[in-house]
């Protein structure tokens, strides 16, 4: 049976996830200059803004830029014209995600893609969790996004103010099915470390084996075998 402090943490993780903040179709309907082109998709609007940093980089009431907004939208002719244009593709919202992090936890692998092709880094550290794009993904079991960020150079090992990374995310907050499996191989054939422990002192095998996570257990016993 899982601890309270244990419970408790896997709900505030799980709080971090969902504290992105998307515009409403009302928002939407309410923004004027870049934010609307980038709501609407409008990439002929967004060119002729073209080196206006301070357009570029203006905040509606949750903080985001119009990059924000065009990547919760999927508007990737808009995102594309946005980055062309000279947006700040590192830019944090108030709940501190970037647009890399808001494609990986909207498993859109296809802004996530683009945002990537066009410089955007997978190394911020975001949230108030002091976590990554890929410990968001790997919590979620979005398997695709996170070989994506790998491939991007993501920290493997970053550890957020939970005292999770990766490998322990797509365990404790994962449902052992086949995403967070995939998710658990993707970083073990990456090099993850798994002797890196929570704030308990317990190891990504504990953890799993806890659970009852008979596949995960397997992978990762064959992992631990292998680097003794």
């Amino acid at each position: 049976m899982l601890s309270a402090a244990v419970l408790v943490a896997a709900l505030a993780a799980s709080n971090a996830v969902h504290a992105q903040v998307a515009p409403t179709a009302e928002e939407g309907e309410r923004y004027t200059g870049l934010h609307a082109a980038a709501w609407r998709g409008d990439a002929v609007a967004i060119g002729k803004a073209r080196g206006a940093k301070a357009m570029l980089e203006a905040r509606d009431g949750n903080g985001r830029t119009p990059l924000h907004v065009a990547t919760f939208a999927r508007r990737r002719d808009a995102v594309k014209a946005l980055i062309a244009a000279g947006a700040d593709t590192g830019a944090l919202d108030a709940d501190r995600y970037d647009a890399v992090t808001i494609a990986a936890v909207a498993d859109d692998e296809e802004t996530l893609r683009l945002l990537l092709a066009m410089g955007a880094s997978a190394k911020l550290v975001t949230s108030r969790y002091d976590g990554t794009a890929l410990i968001a993904a790997a919590h979620l079991g979005h398997d695709g996004v996170v070989r994506q960020l790998i491939a991007a150079g993501a920290p493997l090992d970053h550890v957020n103010n939970l005292h999770w990374t990766a490998v322990i995310e797509a365990i404790v907050l994962g449902d052992g099915g086949a995403r967070h499996q995939a998710t658990l191989r993707a970083l073990l054939d990456a090099g993850a470390d798994v002797r890196l422990t929570d704030r308990n002192g317990r190891t990504p095998l504990e953890l799993a084996r806890a659970r009852g996570y008979t596949a995960m257990v397997t992978m990762l016993e064959s992992v631990s075998t292998r680097s003794r």
